[in-house]
């Protein structure tokens, strides 16, 4: 059972979020960013292994499927960051970079130095910072850009006359250089993801590094929201140039954003459960299943397979995302599913692999959210070689977890089943 410290601590976190999303709720009531979200109706009539999961992938859920992609897995910060600075290093015509969290500090100092010492080199730097992710950045560095000739944008400020703009978030992670390499995954550029997961002040997390034709579709991706935001359209051979193969994977890059109406990330998952046959690992960071996503796992169990998911455990930063989350195991438990919560630091990861061949990576989680309130961009990738190495971090990761079974979930304490009570109204929110 929590110690009474540790629940007055997360008492008072919890009041300060529940307030802002009970205001969020309040002003939003009018739009149509709420609410259940389009019901799909999807059946299960052929295998992610099938050459028609591909074709209607690409058609549903936009741009089509390319060959000929190479994707690199990093794997925390030790890896990501050096390899992300020494992409930029080397920029010679462009560099595009989007991203929630940007805050100063020694990460965000490291990326400002290279932004500027290439922009002064004559290379095009552009940068979207989201307003409300960015908001311990201080104003020095970015004047410390924007005086070294990088383009600097702000996502949807907030506004007086437009007040529901603030549940409205640009979640993606891209860094895109010289339109020919890119990356995405779950970081942003801040100091908890330093390192390599090893204390609680490590998170967890991956990126992923792009190279082939379909970098074209991330940086299309990134030009998305630089538009929305600048209205100025960045193209020719420093932003799209030709691409040639760069390996054997099968890749799509797309976005989701609820300005443009899109559900492209809920409709991604429900047609990848809908078509696996023998097993789905997800890697969730932030987990608020909804009613049909739910009823998809179940589907999938009965038809025989088998669902793991991997959640943070005692060290997560959003302590109403759990217990709006826990509420909605138990029949996914009961049914079978496996969930096991990461111990050891902030469990960031976000990837969902099916059948051992079909890959999503990427900035989205699952939840509402993501689904419907924030932009987002995911990586997928068909391929066994692929799909065999997030396999082999997958039980790497989850070595490191708890199982949670349906028998602790039913014997969860008495404060754990309130504050499933008190979170619940606000998981259209999570």
């Amino acid at each position: 059972m929590q110690n009474p410290s540790a629940r007055r601590h997360d008492a008072t976190g919890l009041l300060t979020v529940i307030s802002c999303l009970a205001m969020l709720t309040l002003l939003g009531g009018c739009t149509n960013f709420y609410g259940r979200g389009i019901q799909y109706r999807i059946e299960h009539r052929y295998s992610v292994g099938d050459p028609q999961f591909l074709r209607s992938m690409g058609s549903l859920v936009e741009p089509g499927i390319l060959a000929s992609n190479h994707v690199t897995t990093l794997i925390n910060g030790d890896q990501i960051f050096p390899a992300m600075l020494a992409a930029t290093r080397v920029a010679k015509k462009s560099i595009c970079l989007e991203t929630y969290i940007y805050w100063s500090g020694d990460i965000g100092k490291q990326f400002a130095d290279v932004l500027v010492e290439k922009a002064k080199a004559g290379v095009k730097v552009h940068v979207i910072i989201d307003w409300i992710g960015s908001r311990r950045i201080e104003s020095s560095l970015l004047r410390f850009m924007e005086d070294g000739g990088v383009e600097v944008e702000r996502y949807n400020p907030l506004v007086w006359y437009a007040p529901t703009r603030l549940n409205h978030r640009d979640h993606r992670k891209l860094l895109i250089v010289d339109g020919q390499v890119g990356f995405t995954g779950g970081a942003g550029l801040a100091d908890f993801w330093k390192g390599n997961a090893t204390n609680p002040g490590e998170w967890r997390d991956s990126m992923f590094k792009l190279e082939g034709p379909a970098v074209a579709q991330m940086q299309a991706a990134f030009m998305d929201n630089w538009t929305k935001t600048s209205a100025r359209v960045l193209d020719g051979d420093d932003y799209f140039p030709e691409l040639k193969p760069a390996g054997d994977q099968f890749a799509q890059v797309f976005k989701s954003s609820p300005r443009d109406g899109t559900e492209d990330v809920r409709l991604m998952n429900l047609l990848s459960i809908a078509a696996a046959r023998k097993n789905i690992r997800l890697s969730a960071a932030y987990y608020v299943p909804d009613a049909l996503t739910t009823q998809e796992f179940l589907e999938a169990v009965r038809r025989g397979v088998k669902v793991e998911i991997i959640l943070p455990g005692a060290e997560t930063d959003s302590a109403i995302v759990k217990h709006a989350s826990r509420g909605k195991w138990g029949p996914l438990l009961q049914a079978g599913v496996k969930i096991y919560e990461y111990e050891p630091t902030m469990f960031h990861a976000k990837a969902m692999i099916v059948d051992d061949v079909w890959v999503s990576v990427g900035s989205a989680n699952f939840g509402n959210r993501s689904f419907r309130l924030s932009d987002e961009a995911n990586l997928n990738v068909f391929s066994k070689e692929f799909a065999a190495e997030q396999i082999r971090i997958f039980e790497e990761d989850k070595a490191k977890c708890s199982e949670v079974t349906h028998r602790d979930w039913k014997n969860r304490s008495m404060w754990k089943r309130f504050m499933e009570v008190i979170t619940a109204p606000f998981r259209a929110q999570l």
